[in-house]
């Protein structure tokens, strides 16, 4: 979490952050936000269409990783079951291209 704040402190001027942090990262909903930032519904939402337009860019070109797409940066795997007692998990190791195998 800390490199997606760290990246979008850089990346954006003052009054996007402030957005950023409120609709982003605290969660608020648009007309909050509207109402705490002073702005109308067309230009709040013209300002998360850049703030996604700008961060998009910035996630998906930092090196030597990128942090896009969000499921393969934080790597973590999704268990609709609960794994049974002394079972082993067979986990995955490596980066795959593009090859969804087991």
């Amino acid at each position: 979490m800390a490199d997606f704040c760290l990246v979008s402190r850089r990346m954006l001027d003052d009054e996007d952050h402030r957005l950023f942090r409120y609709y982003f990262l605290l969660g608020a909903d648009w007309q909050l936000c509207s109402r705490q930032l002073r702005m109308d519904r067309g230009n709040f939402f013209h300002a998360i269409y850049r703030i996604e337009r700008t961060l998009g860019r910035a996630f998906s070109e930092i090196r030597p990783y990128a942090l896009y797409p969000l499921d393969e940066y934080f790597g973590g795997t999704v268990r609709r079951t609960p794994a049974a007692p002394g079972k082993r998990i067979p986990r995955k190791i490596g980066i795959t291209s593009g090859c969804h195998c087991a």
